[in-house]
């Protein structure tokens, strides 16, 4: 479960800028994740309460924005919506294609105090 090592990285993250900013604690995490980044989101919600305990996380507001996957086939140049990284392009059948979006993981913004 992967999942476990994403928080905790956001966790350090989290505490370094903290730190930075002479805050102790985080009110709320804004977080971006692509649907084709490799998480699972209940995994993640599962792991989350044990790996921001003690943390400057704990009791934060966990803001989650899923981006949805898009990709453009490198034949026919059609943007589509993928669910799957191996998703086939619709109008050509290419599996020939570009991620645009989804493969995102990022921490958008902290409110600390």
């Amino acid at each position: 479960m992967h999942e476990l090592s994403v928080v905790m990285s956001i966790v350090e993250m989290a505490e370094e800028k903290t730190r930075q900013h002479g805050a102790t604690n985080v009110e709320q995490i804004n977080i971006d994740i692509g649907c084709l980044a490799g998480i699972e989101f209940g995994a993640l919600d599962f792991v989350w309460e044990a790996a921001v305990k003690d943390s400057v996380l704990e009791g934060a507001e966990r803001i989650i924005h899923k981006i949805p996957g898009r990709g453009k086939c490198s034949v026919c140049g059609n943007q589509f919506q993928m669910n799957n990284i191996f998703d086939s392009c619709p109008t050509c059948q290419s599996y020939q294609n570009e991620v645009i979006t989804g493969q995102e993981l990022i921490v958008k913004s902290l409110i600390v105090n």
